[in-house]
């Protein structure tokens, strides 16, 4: 499952679904209601309930075959019971607002209840926070969520891949909320012990 929040880092969700999809991978979709707001800001486009198939084609630039899209406000969709199935879920971004409400089990919207669920039935949980600075409050929301089962996973891209481009650093995230999912992907060049290889591979920025 893929909870999108209202953090600014709207790509890094884009090609955390693009790269499940390509490994073949359902995806159950929510898109928070902030989030929403975001995409509109950050890519000129939004997420709409009833027209929700067209959106996330156009977002993803890809027909949406294999995800099945959950509204934000439906707090009896499959998503909200541990009787679900689902392999395991990602918050990607998740903005300061949905850590604290997941890590105090606010569930105020289906992002936060699904991603409750999964703690308690001891499932992946991936989060991303894309804030900085962190203040205190938002360094305890994290911790309690790490200390609950969660994985903390800050957008902090490396650049040891050979990265050139912004989509390369965004995909580096992406490919790193992968791993820990345990997801196939070729999104990033892995280090290999060798210095300066991957730079050596990536093409001419200029």
């Amino acid at each position: 499952m893929v909870g999108v929040s209202g953090a600014s880092g709207t790509p890094y969700a884009r090609s955390v679904l693009n790269g499940l999809l390509d490994a073949g991978e359902s995806v159950d979709l929510v898109v928070s209601r902030a989030a929403r707001l975001t995409l509109l800001d950050e890519v000129g486009r939004t997420i709409r309930d009833a027209h929700w198939e067209e959106d996330l084609e156009a977002w993803l630039g890809r027909a949406p075959t294999g995800v099945r899209f959950w509204p934000a406000g439906d707090l009896a969709a499959g998503p909200s019971s541990g009787s679900y199935p689902v392999r395991g879920m990602v918050v990607v971004p998740a903005s300061t607002a949905a850590v604290a409400g997941i890590a105090l089990g606010l569930s105020k919207d289906l992002l936060q209840r699904a991603a409750d669920v999964n703690l308690k039935e001891r499932r992946p949980l991936v989060v991303v926070p894309r804030e900085t600075p962190l203040s205190r409050g938002h360094l305890v929301h994290l911790l309690a969520l790490h200390d609950a089962g969660a994985v903390v996973l800050p957008a902090s891209p490396g650049f040891y891949a050979g990265t050139s481009t912004v989509q390369e650093l965004v995909d580096f995230v992406a490919g790193k909320v992968l791993d820990t999912l345990g997801v196939t992907h070729t999104l990033f060049t892995r280090w290999r012990g060798e210095l300066g290889a991957a730079r050596s591979q990536a093409p001419s920025a200029h």
